[in-house]
């Protein structure tokens, strides 16, 4: 997603009526018959106890899950965020893309903090955006501390009806400076993607080509937090939609960036939008430490141009690199 402005999903919370009256402590008398009706709610059905193992434990999580959704037994900050529907449901949408489709090599994981703030900076492509919503999984699912990636993301994205929604309750936000900042002072990992709209709609002839970074205002986020840059290469996105051609005219008409025309859309409708099967590989590269810079340093802007410089120059090296181990496309 670009560098543009993301909102994220704020501090503070909101703890739901049960969870709350967990924590204060009950003050008055309860009716004793109240903890095993509910208890007895949550109980699996008798209908799935005859299924075998498995499947029995796909079904007792689902019915947890339900049965927290209908209690209201779940947290919702202010900003929208809902780990416990990203975790059991969206993630889980994506997460076959993820083993299966893609079948995503994530390395470089102990770049990553288990319980700090840092920065993921990363390179963008592939006409649309999965390459941020594998990185989301890869540090859920593969990270040790199964961190959640807080993406800044663009207007866009907030404005259109239903995917707005869900970036939200995914923990994503309109990126700007102020909030990018406050996630980062929280300890979240954030993530960027500075190439925007200009990497995901490149044509195919300018694969792993990394597009401008834009003003590094990814950089003076990290340096007022002093938090650490982990660069962070992505292969394999560039192949899943080959973009031929873009058809300008209609993408004015629709207020869209580009209008992709692929090998598979739109002449072949519908099928046309899934995906071809490459073969991907996430590498988190080394943090670039900023802690070390003295206060006012995101305000010098020779600093935050070489910085920006050194962030870019260390992803396209790491592309070249990923790329040379890609035995081929479709691995």
């Amino acid at each position: 997603m670009p560098d543009a402005q993301v909102i994220p999903i704020g501090d503070g919370g909101r703890l739901s009526p049960s969870k709350a009256a967990r924590l204060v402590g009950n003050t008055g008398p309860q009716p004793a018959a109240a903890p095993a009706r509910e208890q007895q709610q949550r109980a699996l059905p008798a209908e799935f106890t005859s299924l075998p193992d498995d499947l029995r434990a796909f079904a007792e999580e689902a019915w947890e899950f339900v049965q927290r959704r209908r209690s209201g037994d779940y947290e919702v900050d202010e900003f929208g965020f809902d780990p416990d529907l990203t975790e059991n449901v969206l993630m889980a949408l994506v997460r076959p893309l993820y083993r299966s489709w893609f079948r995503v090599e994530a390395s470089g994981l102990e770049n990553i903090p288990d319980d700090s703030g840092a920065l993921v900076v990363a390179n963008h492509s592939g006409t649309v955006a999965f390459d941020s919503v594998m990185t989301q999984v890869a540090l859920l699912d593969d990270h040790p501390a199964h961190r959640h990636l807080r993406m800044l993301g663009a207007n866009l994205v907030f404005q259109t009806p239903f995917l707005g929604e869900i970036a939200r309750k995914a923990g994503h936000t309109l990126a700007c400076t102020p909030d990018a900042e406050r996630l980062l002072e929280r300890g979240e990992i954030v993530g960027v993607w500075p190439e925007g709209f200009k990497g995901i709609g490149k044509p195919f002839s300018e694969r792993y080509k990394l597009q401008r970074f834009g003003r590094g205002g990814f950089v003076a986020a990290a340096l007022r937090t002093k938090t650490p840059i982990v660069p962070t290469a992505i292969v394999g996105a560039e192949e899943i939609y080959p973009m031929i051609s873009n058809a300008k005219t209609l993408a004015r008409l629709l207020g869209l960036p580009y209008f992709p025309i692929t090998p598979t859309f739109p002449l072949l409708g519908p099928l046309g939008l899934v995906p071809l099967p490459s073969k991907w590989f996430i590498e988190f590269g080394e943090p670039i430490l900023t802690d070390g810079y003295p206060d006012g340093a995101a305000d010098d802007p020779m600093l935050v141009f070489n910085l920006t410089d050194q962030v870019r120059e260390q992803i396209q090296q790491a592309l070249y690199r990923l790329l040379m181990r890609r035995p081929s496309v479709f691995g």
